[in-house]
Protein backbone atom coordinates (compact mmCIF):
# COMPACT_ATOMS: atom_id res chain seq x y z
CA UNK A 1 0.00 0.00 0.00
CA UNK A 2 3.12 2.28 0.86
CA UNK A 3 4.07 1.99 -2.67
CA UNK A 4 3.98 5.31 -4.58
CA UNK A 5 1.76 6.71 -1.61
CA UNK A 6 2.17 10.03 -2.42
CA UNK A 7 0.77 9.57 -6.29
CA UNK A 8 -2.49 7.69 -4.70
CA UNK A 9 -3.00 10.48 -2.48
CA UNK A 10 -3.03 13.11 -5.00
CA UNK A 11 -4.59 11.07 -7.75
CA UNK A 12 -7.24 10.44 -5.61
CA UNK A 13 -7.92 13.72 -4.88
CA UNK A 14 -8.18 14.80 -8.22
CA UNK A 15 -10.50 12.07 -9.19
CA UNK A 16 -12.56 12.06 -6.15
CA UNK A 17 -13.05 15.93 -5.89
CA UNK A 18 -10.96 16.78 -2.84
CA UNK A 19 -8.34 19.02 -4.58
CA UNK A 20 -7.62 20.17 -7.80
CA UNK A 21 -4.77 22.06 -9.04
CA UNK A 22 -5.41 26.01 -9.25
CA UNK A 23 -6.51 27.85 -12.84
CA UNK A 24 -5.70 24.38 -14.32
CA UNK A 25 -7.71 25.45 -17.21
CA UNK A 26 -4.82 27.64 -17.86
CA UNK A 27 -1.67 25.32 -17.22
CA UNK A 28 -2.04 26.09 -13.53
CA UNK A 29 -0.40 28.14 -10.92
CA UNK A 30 2.17 26.67 -9.11
CA UNK A 31 1.60 25.70 -5.70
CA UNK A 32 -1.70 26.60 -5.50
CA UNK A 33 -4.39 24.59 -4.96
CA UNK A 34 -8.62 24.39 -5.31
CA UNK A 35 -10.57 22.65 -2.60
CA UNK A 36 -13.24 20.84 -4.61
CA UNK A 37 -16.65 19.82 -3.20
CA UNK A 38 -15.54 16.71 -0.77
CA UNK A 39 -12.24 18.49 -0.16
CA UNK A 40 -14.38 21.36 0.72
CA UNK A 41 -16.32 19.52 3.36
CA UNK A 42 -13.03 17.35 4.65
CA UNK A 43 -11.09 21.26 5.32
CA UNK A 44 -14.72 22.72 7.16
CA UNK A 45 -15.02 19.53 9.13
CA UNK A 46 -11.39 19.76 10.54
CA UNK A 47 -11.39 23.47 11.13
CA UNK A 48 -15.04 23.02 12.95
CA UNK A 49 -13.53 19.47 15.44
CA UNK A 50 -10.74 22.42 15.94
CA UNK A 51 -12.99 25.17 17.02
CA UNK A 52 -15.24 22.84 18.68
CA UNK A 53 -12.14 21.32 21.10
CA UNK A 54 -10.52 24.78 21.60
CA UNK A 55 -13.07 27.41 22.06
CA UNK A 56 -16.39 25.38 22.79
CA UNK A 57 -15.35 22.46 25.04
CA UNK A 58 -13.17 25.14 27.26
CA UNK A 59 -14.05 27.75 29.46
CA UNK A 60 -10.57 29.68 28.77
CA UNK A 61 -10.39 30.83 25.09
CA UNK A 62 -12.34 33.52 22.98
CA UNK A 63 -12.71 33.01 19.46
CA UNK A 64 -11.43 35.80 16.77
CA UNK A 65 -11.37 36.83 13.23
CA UNK A 66 -8.93 39.35 12.54
CA UNK A 67 -8.33 40.94 9.51
CA UNK A 68 -5.60 39.84 6.37
CA UNK A 69 -4.88 43.58 5.66
CA UNK A 70 -2.94 45.40 8.78
CA UNK A 71 -1.02 48.55 9.46
CA UNK A 72 2.77 48.03 8.04
CA UNK A 73 3.96 49.41 11.60
CA UNK A 74 1.94 45.64 12.98
CA UNK A 75 4.84 44.25 10.82
CA UNK A 76 7.72 46.37 11.96
CA UNK A 77 6.77 45.60 15.06
CA UNK A 78 6.75 42.26 15.24
CA UNK A 79 10.22 41.68 13.45
CA UNK A 80 8.75 40.52 10.11
CA UNK A 81 10.15 43.24 7.89
CA UNK A 82 13.37 42.93 9.18
CA UNK A 83 13.78 39.25 10.17
CA UNK A 84 11.36 37.46 8.15
CA UNK A 85 13.32 36.47 5.11
CA UNK A 86 15.05 33.01 3.66
CA UNK A 87 18.28 33.43 1.96
CA UNK A 88 18.23 32.54 -2.09
CA UNK A 89 20.99 30.88 -4.10
CA UNK A 90 20.35 31.47 -7.99
CA UNK A 91 21.92 28.81 -10.72
CA UNK A 92 23.84 31.04 -12.90
CA UNK A 93 23.52 28.15 -15.80
CA UNK A 94 19.67 26.94 -15.77
CA UNK A 95 18.38 30.16 -13.47
CA UNK A 96 16.43 27.95 -11.03
CA UNK A 97 16.35 29.27 -7.07
CA UNK A 98 16.91 27.58 -4.07
CA UNK A 99 16.86 28.01 -0.25
CA UNK A 100 20.29 28.34 0.71
CA UNK A 101 19.49 26.42 3.55
CA UNK A 102 18.65 23.19 1.79
CA UNK A 103 21.90 23.21 -0.57
CA UNK A 104 24.13 22.80 2.68
CA UNK A 105 27.64 22.86 1.55
CA UNK A 106 26.84 22.50 -2.21
CA UNK A 107 28.36 24.61 -4.39
CA UNK A 108 26.84 23.39 -7.43
CA UNK A 109 23.12 23.40 -8.75
CA UNK A 110 21.35 20.08 -7.75
CA UNK A 111 19.41 20.23 -11.10
CA UNK A 112 22.15 21.25 -14.04
CA UNK A 113 25.81 21.66 -11.85
CA UNK A 114 25.67 24.91 -12.55
CA UNK A 115 27.71 27.29 -10.53
CA UNK A 116 25.59 28.95 -7.39
CA UNK A 117 25.26 32.39 -6.13
CA UNK A 118 26.15 33.45 -2.82
CA UNK A 119 22.85 33.74 -0.74
CA UNK A 120 20.73 36.79 -0.84
CA UNK A 121 18.08 37.84 1.70
CA UNK A 122 14.19 37.46 0.00
CA UNK A 123 11.75 38.95 2.21
CA UNK A 124 9.08 36.06 2.44
CA UNK A 125 6.06 38.75 2.95
CA UNK A 126 3.54 39.53 -0.18
CA UNK A 127 3.84 43.46 -0.57
CA UNK A 128 0.97 45.68 -2.11
CA UNK A 129 -0.51 48.80 -2.12
CA UNK A 130 -3.64 50.64 -0.60
CA UNK A 131 -5.19 52.70 -2.21
CA UNK A 132 -5.12 54.53 -6.13
CA UNK A 133 -1.53 55.22 -5.94
CA UNK A 134 1.31 52.56 -5.59
CA UNK A 135 3.68 54.77 -3.61
CA UNK A 136 6.03 53.85 -0.41
CA UNK A 137 3.46 55.82 1.40
CA UNK A 138 0.77 53.19 0.39
CA UNK A 139 2.33 49.92 1.07
CA UNK A 140 0.81 47.08 3.26
CA UNK A 141 1.52 43.61 3.47
CA UNK A 142 -0.85 40.46 3.32
CA UNK A 143 -0.48 38.81 6.43
CA UNK A 144 2.02 36.20 7.08
CA UNK A 145 0.48 34.57 9.84
CA UNK A 146 -3.13 35.10 12.13
CA UNK A 147 -1.08 35.83 15.27
CA UNK A 148 -0.70 39.85 15.33
CA UNK A 149 -4.31 40.21 14.79
CA UNK A 150 -4.68 38.67 17.93
CA UNK A 151 -1.26 40.53 19.76
CA UNK A 152 -2.83 43.87 18.42
CA UNK A 153 -6.73 43.51 19.80
CA UNK A 154 -5.26 42.23 23.19
CA UNK A 155 -6.33 45.29 25.26
CA UNK A 156 -10.00 44.84 23.53
CA UNK A 157 -10.58 41.99 24.73
CA UNK A 158 -9.56 42.76 28.06
CA UNK A 159 -12.03 45.72 27.69
CA UNK A 160 -14.54 43.67 26.17
CA UNK A 161 -14.59 40.46 28.13
CA UNK A 162 -12.27 41.08 31.01
CA UNK A 163 -10.93 37.27 30.97
CA UNK A 164 -8.96 36.60 33.78
CA UNK A 165 -5.49 34.70 33.36
CA UNK A 166 -4.45 32.29 32.09
CA UNK A 167 -6.74 32.90 28.88
CA UNK A 168 -6.64 32.76 25.07
CA UNK A 169 -7.60 34.12 22.29
CA UNK A 170 -8.33 31.62 19.07
CA UNK A 171 -8.45 32.12 15.18
CA UNK A 172 -8.86 30.05 12.25
CA UNK A 173 -7.67 32.31 9.25
CA UNK A 174 -5.91 32.65 5.26
CA UNK A 175 -2.08 33.63 5.44
CA UNK A 176 0.42 34.23 2.77
CA UNK A 177 4.44 33.85 2.83
CA UNK A 178 6.07 34.42 -0.40
CA UNK A 179 8.21 30.98 -0.21
CA UNK A 180 11.10 30.52 -2.07
CA UNK A 181 10.45 26.58 -2.36
CA UNK A 182 7.46 25.02 -2.23
CA UNK A 183 6.08 21.54 -2.98
CA UNK A 184 4.76 18.12 -1.75
CA UNK A 185 1.36 19.16 -2.94
CA UNK A 186 -0.42 20.74 -0.30
CA UNK A 187 2.35 20.88 2.34
CA UNK A 188 4.50 23.95 1.92
CA UNK A 189 2.06 26.68 -0.47
CA UNK A 190 2.23 30.33 -0.95
CA UNK A 191 -1.23 30.83 0.54
CA UNK A 192 -2.55 28.41 3.38
CA UNK A 193 -4.97 28.66 6.63
CA UNK A 194 -3.56 28.86 10.01
CA UNK A 195 -5.46 27.49 13.13
CA UNK A 196 -3.58 29.60 15.96
CA UNK A 197 -4.12 30.09 19.63
CA UNK A 198 -2.26 32.80 21.57
CA UNK A 199 -2.63 31.59 25.10
CA UNK A 200 -1.58 34.07 28.16
CA UNK A 201 0.05 33.45 31.08
CA UNK A 202 1.75 34.41 33.81
CA UNK A 203 5.57 34.66 33.04
CA UNK A 204 6.37 32.01 35.73
CA UNK A 205 3.74 29.78 34.54
CA UNK A 206 4.92 29.28 30.63
CA UNK A 207 7.12 26.81 31.43
CA UNK A 208 3.67 24.82 32.69
CA UNK A 209 1.38 25.82 30.19
CA UNK A 210 3.80 25.36 27.14
CA UNK A 211 3.87 21.03 28.40
CA UNK A 212 0.17 21.27 28.82
CA UNK A 213 -0.54 22.43 25.26
CA UNK A 214 2.47 19.75 23.74
CA UNK A 215 0.26 16.83 25.41
CA UNK A 216 -3.19 18.62 24.52
CA UNK A 217 -2.22 19.06 20.95
CA UNK A 218 -0.86 16.14 20.45
CA UNK A 219 -3.52 14.47 22.00
CA UNK A 220 -6.20 16.11 19.16
CA UNK A 221 -4.54 14.38 16.69
CA UNK A 222 -4.80 10.83 17.66
CA UNK A 223 -8.45 11.61 19.12
CA UNK A 224 -9.37 12.35 15.20
CA UNK A 225 -7.67 9.05 14.10
CA UNK A 226 -4.28 10.15 13.10
CA UNK A 227 -2.35 6.68 14.47
CA UNK A 228 0.26 7.31 17.06
CA UNK A 229 3.06 5.80 15.29
CA UNK A 230 2.58 8.63 12.68
CA UNK A 231 3.37 11.51 14.89
CA UNK A 232 6.11 12.45 16.76
CA UNK A 233 6.91 15.62 19.10
CA UNK A 234 10.07 17.43 18.03
CA UNK A 235 11.61 20.02 20.61
CA UNK A 236 13.51 23.43 18.58
CA UNK A 237 17.32 23.48 19.49
CA UNK A 238 18.24 26.46 20.15
CA UNK A 239 19.84 27.47 17.03
CA UNK A 240 16.58 27.01 15.49
CA UNK A 241 14.40 28.49 17.69
CA UNK A 242 12.29 31.95 16.09
CA UNK A 243 13.53 35.74 17.40
CA UNK A 244 10.91 35.90 19.85
CA UNK A 245 10.77 32.33 20.99
CA UNK A 246 12.37 31.26 24.18
CA UNK A 247 11.36 27.35 23.73
CA UNK A 248 9.65 25.57 20.63
CA UNK A 249 8.12 21.58 20.29
CA UNK A 250 6.87 20.71 16.65
CA UNK A 251 4.25 18.00 16.45
CA UNK A 252 5.61 16.01 13.50
CA UNK A 253 3.83 13.76 10.91
CA UNK A 254 5.57 11.01 8.71
CA UNK A 255 4.49 11.89 5.30
CA UNK A 256 5.43 9.67 2.74
CA UNK A 257 8.07 12.62 1.76
CA UNK A 258 9.60 12.27 5.64
CA UNK A 259 8.97 13.72 9.07
CA UNK A 260 7.31 16.81 8.85
CA UNK A 261 5.52 19.79 10.71
CA UNK A 262 1.91 19.58 11.31
CA UNK A 263 1.83 21.75 14.32
CA UNK A 264 4.56 23.86 16.75
CA UNK A 265 4.03 24.85 20.15
CA UNK A 266 6.25 27.42 20.84
CA UNK A 267 6.41 30.11 24.66
CA UNK A 268 6.86 33.38 22.45
CA UNK A 269 7.44 34.87 25.70
CA UNK A 270 6.59 38.72 26.43
CA UNK A 271 8.32 39.38 23.08
CA UNK A 272 4.83 40.77 20.67
CA UNK A 273 3.66 42.63 23.48
CA UNK A 274 6.33 44.67 24.56
CA UNK A 275 6.92 44.90 20.90
CA UNK A 276 3.74 46.62 19.94
CA UNK A 277 3.48 48.82 23.21
CA UNK A 278 6.83 50.33 21.87
CA UNK A 279 6.03 50.76 18.62
CA UNK A 280 2.14 51.93 19.15
CA UNK A 281 3.03 54.00 22.62
CA UNK A 282 -0.10 52.47 23.45
CA UNK A 283 -0.16 50.35 27.09
CA UNK A 284 -0.14 46.56 26.53
CA UNK A 285 -0.02 44.95 29.68
CA UNK A 286 -2.43 42.94 32.03
CA UNK A 287 -3.30 44.75 35.26
CA UNK A 288 -3.91 41.94 37.99
CA UNK A 289 -6.28 43.29 40.16
CA UNK A 290 -5.67 40.93 43.47
CA UNK A 291 -1.89 41.88 43.54
CA UNK A 292 -2.05 46.06 42.02
CA UNK A 293 0.52 45.33 39.58
CA UNK A 294 1.05 45.63 35.88
CA UNK A 295 2.95 43.33 33.86
CA UNK A 296 3.86 41.76 30.23
CA UNK A 297 1.95 37.88 29.82
CA UNK A 298 3.58 35.57 28.18
CA UNK A 299 2.50 33.64 25.31
CA UNK A 300 2.17 30.09 24.44
CA UNK A 301 1.12 29.63 21.16
CA UNK A 302 -0.29 26.25 19.35
CA UNK A 303 0.18 27.18 15.78
CA UNK A 304 -1.23 24.47 12.77
CA UNK A 305 -1.60 24.21 9.11
CA UNK A 306 -5.26 23.59 8.02
CA UNK A 307 -3.99 22.20 4.91
CA UNK A 308 -1.09 20.34 5.92
CA UNK A 309 -3.52 18.53 8.59
CA UNK A 310 -5.88 17.75 5.59
CA UNK A 311 -3.06 16.31 3.87
CA UNK A 312 -2.20 14.07 6.83
CA UNK A 313 -5.50 12.76 7.39
CA UNK A 314 -5.76 11.85 3.97
CA UNK A 315 -2.23 10.06 4.20
CA UNK A 316 -3.40 8.01 7.10
CA UNK A 317 -6.79 7.45 6.27
CA UNK A 318 -6.08 5.87 2.91
CA UNK A 319 -6.14 2.05 3.18
CA UNK A 320 -6.12 -1.16 0.62
CA UNK A 321 -7.24 -4.40 0.79
CA UNK A 322 -8.23 -7.16 -1.36
CA UNK A 323 -12.12 -7.94 -1.46
CA UNK A 324 -12.32 -11.25 -3.95
CA UNK A 325 -10.34 -10.16 -6.90
CA UNK A 326 -10.24 -6.68 -6.70
CA UNK A 327 -8.27 -4.19 -4.34
CA UNK A 328 -10.49 -2.17 -2.50
CA UNK A 329 -9.81 1.72 -1.62
CA UNK A 330 -11.16 3.38 1.29
CA UNK A 331 -10.79 6.49 3.31
CA UNK A 332 -10.66 5.35 7.39
CA UNK A 333 -11.41 8.90 7.90
CA UNK A 334 -12.90 9.58 11.85
CA UNK A 335 -16.72 10.36 11.40
CA UNK A 336 -16.04 13.71 12.37
CA UNK A 337 -14.27 14.24 9.39
CA UNK A 338 -15.54 12.30 6.80
CA UNK A 339 -17.02 14.32 3.88
CA UNK A 340 -20.31 12.55 3.86
CA UNK A 341 -21.91 10.86 6.42
CA UNK A 342 -24.49 9.17 4.17
CA UNK A 343 -24.94 8.06 0.62
CA UNK A 344 -28.40 6.75 -0.40
CA UNK A 345 -28.22 4.62 -3.64
CA UNK A 346 -31.27 2.79 -5.54
CA UNK A 347 -30.48 -0.86 -6.78
CA UNK A 348 -31.93 0.02 -9.63
CA UNK A 349 -32.14 3.33 -11.27
CA UNK A 350 -35.07 2.57 -13.87
CA UNK A 351 -37.63 1.99 -11.42
CA UNK A 352 -39.27 4.90 -10.66
CA UNK A 353 -40.75 3.59 -6.92
CA UNK A 354 -37.52 2.44 -6.21
CA UNK A 355 -35.82 6.19 -7.16
CA UNK A 356 -39.22 7.71 -5.53
CA UNK A 357 -38.50 5.87 -1.60
CA UNK A 358 -34.34 6.58 -2.21
CA UNK A 359 -35.00 10.43 -2.92
CA UNK A 360 -37.56 10.44 -0.22
CA UNK A 361 -35.16 8.59 2.50
CA UNK A 362 -32.34 10.87 1.07
CA UNK A 363 -34.27 14.29 1.43
CA UNK A 364 -35.18 13.28 5.03
CA UNK A 365 -31.81 12.37 6.16
CA UNK A 366 -30.45 15.69 4.94
CA UNK A 367 -31.96 17.70 7.48
CA UNK A 368 -29.95 16.17 10.00
CA UNK A 369 -26.63 14.72 8.56
CA UNK A 370 -24.46 15.30 5.13
CA UNK A 371 -25.99 12.89 2.98
CA UNK A 372 -25.75 12.25 -0.84
CA UNK A 373 -28.05 10.77 -3.34
CA UNK A 374 -26.57 8.59 -6.38
CA UNK A 375 -27.46 6.88 -9.10
CA UNK A 376 -24.97 6.94 -11.77
CA UNK A 377 -23.59 3.48 -11.86
CA UNK A 378 -24.33 -0.38 -10.88
CA UNK A 379 -24.04 -0.88 -6.83
CA UNK A 380 -20.64 -2.23 -6.73
CA UNK A 381 -19.38 0.86 -8.27
CA UNK A 382 -21.27 3.06 -6.19
CA UNK A 383 -20.12 1.38 -3.06
CA UNK A 384 -16.33 1.42 -4.21
CA UNK A 385 -17.26 4.87 -5.14
CA UNK A 386 -18.15 6.10 -1.39
CA UNK A 387 -15.44 4.04 -0.05
CA UNK A 388 -12.88 5.97 -1.69
CA UNK A 389 -14.10 9.40 0.11
CA UNK A 390 -14.48 8.26 3.04
CA UNK A 391 -18.57 8.18 3.25
CA UNK A 392 -19.45 5.93 6.73
CA UNK A 393 -22.91 4.51 5.85
CA UNK A 394 -24.60 3.40 2.33
CA UNK A 395 -28.01 3.14 2.22
CA UNK A 396 -29.59 0.86 -0.26
CA UNK A 397 -33.12 0.46 -1.59
CA UNK A 398 -33.73 -2.18 -3.32
CA UNK A 399 -36.88 -4.16 -5.32
CA UNK A 400 -37.62 -6.22 -1.94
CA UNK A 401 -37.90 -2.62 -0.13
CA UNK A 402 -40.83 -2.15 -1.92
CA UNK A 403 -42.30 -5.19 -0.04
CA UNK A 404 -40.73 -5.32 3.22
CA UNK A 405 -40.06 -1.58 4.03
CA UNK A 406 -36.93 -1.78 4.60
CA UNK A 407 -34.00 -0.81 3.46
CA UNK A 408 -29.93 -1.98 3.75
CA UNK A 409 -27.14 -0.02 5.74
CA UNK A 410 -23.79 -0.56 4.86
CA UNK A 411 -21.02 0.61 7.13
CA UNK A 412 -17.67 1.79 5.46
CA UNK A 413 -14.76 0.04 7.14
CA UNK A 414 -16.16 -3.55 8.15
CA UNK A 415 -18.98 -3.39 4.65
CA UNK A 416 -21.26 -5.25 6.80
CA UNK A 417 -24.79 -4.68 6.05
CA UNK A 418 -27.98 -4.60 7.94
CA UNK A 419 -31.57 -4.84 6.89
CA UNK A 420 -33.34 -1.33 8.84
CA UNK A 421 -36.76 -0.39 8.65
CA UNK A 422 -37.54 2.62 6.24
CA UNK A 423 -38.84 4.71 9.46
CA UNK A 424 -36.05 3.86 11.43
CA UNK A 425 -33.16 4.20 9.44
CA UNK A 426 -32.67 7.97 10.63
CA UNK A 427 -32.64 7.59 14.26
CA UNK A 428 -30.37 4.00 13.40
CA UNK A 429 -28.28 6.58 11.91
CA UNK A 430 -27.85 9.19 13.84
CA UNK A 431 -26.77 6.90 17.06
CA UNK A 432 -24.41 5.66 14.54
CA UNK A 433 -22.96 8.72 13.58
CA UNK A 434 -22.73 10.72 16.95
CA UNK A 435 -21.68 8.36 19.08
Amino acid sequence: MTDNLMEKIVSLAKRRGFIFQSSEAYGGLSNTWDYGPFGVELKNNLKAAWWKANVYERNDILGMDAAILMHPEVWRASGHVDNFFDLKSDCKTCKKRFKTADLKDNKKCPQCGGELTEGRPFNLMFKTYQGPVEDAANIVYLRPETAQGMFVNFTNILDARHPKLPFGLAQIGKAFRNEITPGNFTFRTREFEQMEIEYFVRPEEADKNLEEWIKTRFDWYINLGIKTENLRKRPHGKEELAHYASACTDIEYNFPFGWSELEGIANRTDFDLKQHAKQSGKDFQYFDDAAKQRFYPYIIEPSGGVDRSVLAFLVDAYHEEKVKDDIRVVLKLHRDLAPTKVAVLPLLRNRPEIVELAQKICGELKKNMVTVYDDTGSIGKLYRRQDEVGTLFCVTVDVQSMEDKQVTVRERDSMQQERISVDKVKDYLSEKINK
